[in-house]
């Protein structure tokens, strides 16, 4: 009862001041530090994982750990991140949490074991929860809905110079100095930001504050985090199949929990009663699973290039930068492919596309010439550049503007979580396609990555039915899709 007047009443926002002009050209930029210093973060890691699996003495599939644990700690903490900028303000949350990640950087870096370093990277992610979704979100509250696709274009451009430098960037810290300081490049950054932030950041909040859903934290982030937990140790052996099973029912027990909850709640964690609007429906669930098969293969691909090719760790940054280049390629004409085509048509075809490149990467072996990798890799890119930047900006289409900081919550967490799931699902395949027999040997490993890329296309292929169910013009207020072919 108390959800449905959240959605038919507008909560006042108090705004420091309306966004000038000199402000709103500055705005994309300091979101765009926020995204740079969390991709730069994840993709150095990322090439580096098989280097660090040796430092710690782990096997490179136990590193997933340390992937995920980042990940899910964005899933379980984004949902309070509105609840944060409404009570004490975008500013100042933003550049808390800026200040925590990067302190957080510095001290994975100092870390001696993958224990210590998965408790660090859980702190990571707590300051990323509140970082990346609140700059977000002050974008939404700053410009208007027509002028979306053309900002979170934007914003995303500088953001791609991590994903372009991260990948060369960590194999040449791994090669020539040391893999800790993959972790340290981030201070500077984080630094400049919260200059940044204190300067020019707009101060969003809700003047009328609603109280903390404690009870639904604890039941929604225990039931992910458990459920989480069931993926990193199933293809481990680690527990017997009658645990494994107990504790996939308390996981499944715990959101089922939370649903019930959330949908009586006055003020939710998660505003389920948002799912009642299909566009935003549609783009979140789709999101979801198209991410499921999408989140494992920055895990992958490294193993692939660095095991199973025996490519240096800068050969294999190398390999993965012309995914970023195709990305900022693309983005320039989001705006345009959208205005013309519409999300459905472009959501549907894109999601096919991308799960037939998935499988594609299955055929990348030592016959393989390097153009052929590079290829395939800047094709992959640019659809996967397509599909994010679509689904980030339907989800928004219908979404009354007093509902923004629930929508952005839901979304967030939503895209975090699939990540989180992809990473543990790909190390999952690729353990289950490996022979018990199999340990580190180059082609058997190889032919176990491959099969896991097969079985992950064919899943992304199949998310494009969640997408048949738009309409031709859902998404309008944002593509302008419609008005461009009534005149």
């Amino acid at each position: 009862m108390g959800s449905a007047k959240r959605i038919d009443a507008a909560a006042p926002i108090s705004r420091s001041l309306s966004p000038s002009p000199t402000c709103k050209k500055l705005l994309p930029w300091l979101v765009a530090v926020a995204f740079l210093l969390e991709q730069l973060d994840t993709t150095i890691l990322n090439t580096a994982v098989p280097a660090v699996a040796q430092a710690l003495s782990v096997s490179v599939l136990s590193m997933k750990a340390v992937l995920a644990s980042y990940t899910l700690a964005l899933a379980v903490f984004i949902p309070i991140s509105g609840w944060m900028a409404d009570r004490f303000g975008t500013r100042r949350v933003f550049a808390s949490a800026i200040g925590m990640f990067t302190l957080a950087s510095l001290l994975c870096g100092l870390c001696t074991n993958i224990h210590l370093l998965v408790a660090c990277r859980v702190v990571q992610g707590f300051g990323g929860a509140m970082m990346v979704p609140v700059g977000r979100l002050t974008l939404v509250r700053a410009f208007e809905k027509s002028e979306l696709i053309r900002t979170m274009s934007f914003v995303t451009i500088p953001a791609l110079v991590g994903p372009m430098l991260g990948p060369l960037a960590g194999g040449l810290i791994v090669r020539y100095l040391h893999w800790r300081y993959i972790f340290f490049v981030n201070i500077p950054v984080g630094v400049a930001g919260l200059i940044l932030v204190y300067l020019h950041l707009p101060d969003y909040r809700e003047v009328k504050r609603r109280p903390l859903d404690l009870v639904g934290l604890i039941l929604f982030g225990s039931g992910i985090a458990l459920l989480s937990y069931v993926l990193e140790v199933f293809g481990e052996h680690m527990l017997s199949a009658m645990e494994i099973v107990g504790l996939l029912t308390i996981s499944i027990a715990l959101i089922a929990a939370y649903g019930m909850h959330g949908t009586h709640e006055q003020f939710p964690l998660l505003n389920l009663k948002l799912f009642g609007i299909r566009t935003f429906r549609v783009s979140a669930s789709g999101s979801f699973f198209t991410r499921l098969g999408i989140g494992g293969v920055p895990f992958l691909l490294p193993l692939l290039y660095q095991v199973g090719l025996g490519y240096s760790p800068v050969e294999s940054g190398l390999l993965i930068m012309p995914q970023a280049v195709a990305s900022m390629t693309v983005k320039m004409i989001m705006s345009r492919l959208l205005n013309r085509i519409g999300y459905r048509s472009v959501l549907i075809s894109n999601t096919i596309i991308i799960g037939g490149l998935l499988i594609l990467f299955a055929t990348i072996d030592l016959h393989m010439p390097v153009w052929g990798i590079v290829l395939l890799a800047f094709f992959y890119g640019g659809f996967t550049s397509v599909q994010y930047t679509s689904m980030n900006t339907l989800v928004y289409a219908d979404i009354p503007d007093d509902l923004a900081s629930d929508a952005n919550s839901i979304a967030s967490t939503v895209q975090q979580m699939s990540m989180s799931f992809g990473i543990a699902i790909a190390g999952l395949a690729t353990a289950v396609f490996l022979p018990a027999s199999g340990g580190s040997n180059s082609p058997v490993f190889m032919r176990g990555i491959h099969e896991a890329f097969i079985a992950l296309g064919a899943f992304t292929a199949l998310s494009s039915l969640i997408f048949n169910r738009l309409q031709s013009s859902d998404g309008e207020s944002v593509s302008q899709h419609k008005v461009l072919h009534a005149g």
